[in-house]
């Protein structure tokens, strides 16, 4: 089988909140069915004593059918998160193509998300221009809006 992308993980205070923000905001489509898992399986799996997680998977806009999903579970038990950083090491953001950077921003504000950067226009040579800037969801998650003309 050739390799290819299956989905990215959020670990949610609020798997439930997140889904909703995540399909009203950005139109990321549910993928029954809701997981509610536990067991030895998933201890040995994640090195998480007594792991229980519930969630979903979403499947993220613009692709098909067979295409990669946002899975946001929530644990029994979870541990704290730092501080929201944009230059954290490790996975930094999840970016949305958009037609229109502004609206989508006052929409991801609107849904309880949280604005993090100014909006920005630049050339790239070689590339484009591209208007994005950076925002969070509702649980400190950092996203990029972007638009390339």
């Amino acid at each position: 089988m050739p390799i290819r992308y299956a989905h990215t993980n959020i670990i949610a205070q609020d798997w439930r909140k997140l889904k909703d923000f995540y399909t009203q905001v950005f139109e990321c489509r549910f993928v029954p069915p809701e997981r509610d898992q536990s067991g030895s399986w998933l201890e040995k799996a994640t090195n998480v004593n007594n792991a229980h997680l519930q969630g979903v998977h979403l499947r993220l806009p613009g692709h098909g059918e067979t295409g990669p999903t946002l899975e946001i579970y929530s644990y029994n038990q979870m541990a704290e998160k730092p501080a929201v950083a944009a230059n954290r090491k490790g996975y930094g953001h999840l970016a949305f193509a958009v037609d229109d950077v502004a609206a989508c921003l006052e929409k991801v504000l609107s849904y309880g998300g949280q604005k993090l950067g100014e909006i920005v226009t630049r050339d790239i040579p070689g590339a484009g221009t591209i208007t994005f800037t950076y925002a969070t969801d509702p649980e400190g998650n950092i996203l990029e809006l972007q638009t390339w003309h």
